[in-house]
């Protein structure tokens, strides 16, 4: 009721002579009519429709019965349809199980965003055959892509869940006609068999053959267990194996029984202390505030990730003081770090950075000079087993470290050796066979022979052909280490016509399998949450949809 009137001021009541208001009589503002009034409105409403229709309707909404609710907000059959559509992805993008359309919460969602009150999800067999149908395009799309490229590399790992079912993962990376790169799952299966070398090269070659790239495929990445590595020999593809495993492992043997051991413990225990106990962790962002620091949490290291170290170490060094306050307060039996325990971690901080040069110095102390010694050599044994060639053309080809200062001037010979090499088997093998009948075509210049090609040129021609094209390559300037090779290799293509099919089949070659690695990021998520009802086939479907639509759109 509004101070003075009803219905939104339509009615107002009689004023008395003394300047009173009578609550028993109002007056129709419109027609001045009066009416009795004993605390109900109705019969105000009614002459507001009868006698003014125009404005009865601002006399505010109306609450709808059930039964009109529900026949006014009834979706079409073609926004169910929608909805249906958009929860098969929601689930394939996100990795949720299919029973998710058995929750009572989520119906109730839509119903209230729908305004259909009597909307019912669609049924679980429902979601499991759109999933299919889903899978089956979105496959067909990427195996689309696979038939415009001439060379792919592949990436693959095994991985157990905690029900101990074996699955293996397998990518696909390549550098497509506009010189981006490509890469997405082509399978997540569950495998049977024991992971003896044959069982694993029979399983590559399945899903080779499957995706009917067997002739495309240039490298196969593993991690370096022994299985794989013997399953690579079996294969028709180079092996590349995984140099983040081999960096972790030279790090793990470098730090065992290392002068760090002592300091690393004591951090794990000071990093356990704050995360096992949210009233030391609310402690430390105090202390955090007070220092006038980021809020920040500690972190433990993982012993499969270096990096989780250095990152241990460089949280603990910046909240060093905030640390000590605390736990001199509360006089707990986890002590901190001593000054040259964090003097200690500081040097070893220095040495797990990225790009460290392990180089001894005359300034070097004798736990760091042992941890360099132990490293360099363990790391050229790993080495060793790497594809060094194949690593090493890459990186003649990316325009940011083609001057090749990381190797020796014998090396750089050999490697601009072998791109000559590569440059006259890709002439070899699309120079199309001599016809006879035709007219002999004219002696072109070194400079067209080095934009153009020259197919019908004797070998000498060919030679200084490709000598001019590496010497073109070599002579152009070296790019920033933060600007895109691609990007790089797209604008100037034509200019290194002959070269740039050797660099998209090179560059294209991913020197870890973390990508692949990190499918089971996704697929550990629904591998083991509600599994009884999921088969291993709809697994694979759900993490591969996961995997290409959470991709960028072309």
């Amino acid at each position: 009721m509004d101070e003075g009137g009803l219905l939104g001021g339509k009615f107002l009541f009689k004023k008395l002579p003394d300047g009173l208001l009578d609550k028993t009589r109002v007056r129709c503002t419109i027609c001045k009519a009066e009416f009795k009034y004993h605390r109900s409105s109705s019969s105000l409403a009614y002459h507001l429709r009868a006698k003014h229709p125009t404005e009865s309707t601002s006399t505010g909404p109306r609450q709808s019965t059930l039964q009109e609710y529900g026949a006014c907000g009834r979706i079409t059959k073609n926004v169910r349809e929608k909805v249906t559509n958009s929860l098969v992805v929601w689930i394939a993008k996100n990795c949720r199980p299919v029973s998710i359309v058995e929750d009572d919460g989520l119906r109730e969602v839509i119903r209230a965003a729908s305004g259909d009150v009597c909307y019912n999800l669609p049924s679980r067999g429902t979601i499991v055959s759109r999933l299919h149908t889903l899978y089956g395009d979105q496959r067909a799309r990427q195996s689309s892509k696979l038939v415009q490229v001439r060379n792919v590399a592949l990436t693959g790992d095994h991985w157990t869940s905690v029900n101990n079912d074996n699955y293996l993962g397998v990518m696909a990376h390549f550098i497509d006609n506009d010189w981006t790169m490509q890469s997405f799952a082509l399978t997540v299966s569950k495998t049977e068999e024991r992971h003896y070398a044959e069982a694993c090269a029979d399983h590559f070659l399945n899903v080779a053959n499957e995706w009917k790239i067997k002739d495309k495929v240039t490298t196969l990445g593993t991690y370096s267990a022994r299985n794989m590595v013997a399953a690579a020999r079996l294969l028709p593809f180079e092996h590349m194996p995984c140099m983040a495993h081999i960096l972790q492992r030279t790090v793990t043997v470098s730090l065992n029984d290392s002068a760090f051991e002592r300091a690393l413990a004591k951090c794990r225990k000071i990093v356990g202390h704050f995360k096992h106990s949210p009233a030391n962790a609310q402690e430390l962002k105090a202390q955090q505030a007070a220092h006038g620091h980021q809020t920040e949490p500690l972190v433990q290291d993982v012993p499969t990730r270096w990096n989780s170290t250095l990152e241990m170490i460089k949280r603990i060094q910046r909240n060093k003081f905030g640390l000590t306050t605390i736990l001199t307060q509360q006089n707990s039996k986890v002590t901190m770090l001593t000054d040259q325990e964090l003097d200690r971690l500081q040097k070893l901080e220095e040495l797990l950075e990225p790009c460290r040069i392990m180089k001894p110095s005359d300034d070097d102390p004798v736990y760091v000079l042992r941890f360099k010694k132990i490293f360099t050599t363990d790391l050229a044994q790993r080495r060793d087993s790497s594809n060094l060639t194949w690593l090493k053309i890459a990186t003649a080809l990316d325009p940011r470290f083609k001057d090749l200062k990381c190797l020796s001037k014998d090396e750089r010979r050999e490697v601009w050796a072998s791109v000559h090499d590569l440059l006259m088997s890709e002439t070899d093998t699309h120079q199309p066979s001599a016809q006879t009948t035709e007219e002999p075509s004219p002696k072109k210049s070194k400079m067209s022979i080095c934009l153009l090609g020259s197919p019908d040129s004797d070998t000498e021609e060919e030679e200084d052909a490709i000598d001019c094209c590496l010497n073109l390559y070599k002579a152009e300037p070296k790019i920033d280490i933060g600007e895109c090779p691609l990007q790089w290799w797209l604008k100037r293509e034509g200019a290194h016509a002959r070269l740039a099919p050797i660099a998209r089949k090179y560059l294209s070659t991913p020197a870890t399998t973390v990508p692949c690695e990190r499918l089971f990021s996704l697929s550990g998520h629904i591998i083991q949450k509600k599994r009884a009802s999921l088969s291993s086939d709809n697994v694979n479907r759900i993490v591969c949809l996961s995997n290409w639509l959470s991709a960028k759109k072309d």
